[in-house]
């Protein structure tokens, strides 16, 4: 059970109500709202990592579930699992991750780098100086950057996630998984200042 009451649907404010969709987790914006002007930026955040990036799909959400099995973010794996297999990431690959076997067979060498440099800045606060290098022989400066943008943002989310016991909810419909892997989902219109 979550250690702070989740906001009323009925009488959350604007800003908050305006991200609750039906194709979109709930509990997340109902606890995460009480921040009621961060919340809305942080979820226009979430969604341009989730569908504004140059940087593949799958490699992303590689990143975020390793970040959520390192951090024991369970409603994080949840909602990114359906994502990540809508991306092309393998069951065989779920798996690895979730055991922490990112040095499986069934990762080729990209991917094992992805989730070397996403291990790294987790566990060391910081990607070394080798495994930026290798990432800069096959990724543009600004996939770098998402790459570790978007480890970095689910880390924090993990922590905030486990801090205030997030419950757990069904995951995320197979229709917002696509929608997020084609770019195509929608943000959550003009905030008010």
């Amino acid at each position: 059970m979550a250690r702070i009451p989740y906001l009323d649907p009925e009488t959350a404010p604007d800003s908050v109500r305006r991200l609750l969709a039906s194709d979109r987790p709930q509990k997340i914006a109902l606890l995460f709202g009480h921040a009621q002007t961060n919340w809305p930026r942080l979820a226009d955040l979430l969604l341009s990592i989730l569908g504004e990036q140059a940087l593949e799909g799958r490699l992303r959400e590689l990143a975020i579930l390793r970040v959520a099995s390192l951090r024991a973010a369970a409603y994080e794996w949840d909602q990114h699992v359906m994502i990540a297999s809508a991306a092309g990431v393998s069951a065989e690959q779920l798996d690895a991750i979730r055991r922490g076997r990112v040095d499986a067979t069934c990762f080729g060498a990209l991917e094992r780098l992805v989730l070397r440099a996403t291990s790294e800045l987790v566990e060391q606060g910081s990607a070394s100086e080798a495994t930026l290098a290798e990432l800069a022989q096959h990724f543009a400066p600004r996939e770098m950057v998402e790459l570790l943008l978007a480890a970095a943002v689910y880390e924090a989310l993990a922590k905030l996630m486990n801090t205030l016991a997030l419950d757990r909810e069904a995951s995320v419909t197979p229709a917002f998984a696509e929608a997020v892997n084609r770019g195509k989902i929608a943000r959550s219109g003009p905030l008010e200042t």
